[in-house]
């Protein structure tokens, strides 16, 4: 019987290999297109979820081990990813390739390793809502919020107008 990190893991392996797919089908065309909820391009929304959402797993190490985590604003995280945006905006599809298949390795590793008990370990983050357990803040991060930047890239690189 698969423990409940073990399950979470799975559906974030799952995840990963489709944005992994999205990115390698993305035409060089519009690799450099704005997605329009984030107003980034493409490849910069690919590369920010392999390095902001994925980079959560440094949350939930310091959740786990009952280190103080940041208590970060909405405002705060919508700043450090416009700051990533403006500093990547020329990255490669093999760059970001290369980050995906890496950090999502190690982040599903990591999650798959957890107890269950882990996942129900929780912190303050007012940027969250408050008080947020492991497992809620791996799936708001990486299903939920980065599922919708999949969503826009989908789309961005679909567009031909």
């Amino acid at each position: 019987m698969a423990t409940q990190a073990q399950e979470l893991a799975e559906r974030l392996r799952t995840f990963n290999e489709e944005v992994i797919a999205l990115v390698k089908e993305v035409p060089e065309a519009n690799w450099r297109k704005r997605c329009e909820g984030e107003q980034w391009p493409v490849g910069v929304v690919a590369r920010h979820i392999g390095v902001g959402h994925y980079g959560s797993i440094e949350l939930v190490k310091m959740m786990i081990a009952g280190t103080p985590v940041p208590d970060l604003s909405e405002a705060q995280i919508i700043e450090f990813g416009n700051a990533h945006a403006a500093k990547h905006a020329d990255c490669t599809k093999e760059e970001v390739l290369s980050i995906l298949g890496t950090k999502g390795r190690k982040l599903v590793d990591y999650v798959g390793g957890l107890s269950d008990a882990e996942l129900e370990t929780s912190a303050h983050i007012d940027g969250f809502g408050g008080n947020i357990s492991v497992k809620r803040l791996l799936k708001t991060i990486i299903l939920r919020s980065a599922g919708e930047h999949v969503a826009s890239m989908r789309k961005a690189s679909q567009d031909h107008f």
